[in-house]
């Protein structure tokens, strides 16, 4: 399966909470009709993007997090 790496604006502009809501809503789509994927690729191609956006998201927080720990141990 071949999905752009690039993440399109409409993704990175969302927040974790946005784009949370978005992963469950098509994971919503997938719970009743999982054995049709064709009909479903292209959601499946952004659900892909919105897991990667959110990893993205959280390991910025987890860099600051651990930046301010850094700086109240000092």
């Amino acid at each position: 399966l071949m999905t752009s790496k690039i993440i399109s604006a409409d993704i990175k502009s969302k927040s974790i909470k946005e784009t949370k809501e978005e992963i469950n809503k098509i994971l919503e789509k997938f719970e009743g009709d999982w054995v049709d994927l064709e009909k479903h690729f292209d959601d499946y191609a952004r659900l892909l993007l919105l897991n990667k956006h959110i990893d993205e998201l959280l390991k910025r927080k987890f860099k600051k997090i651990n930046s301010l720990k850094k700086n109240v141990k000092k």
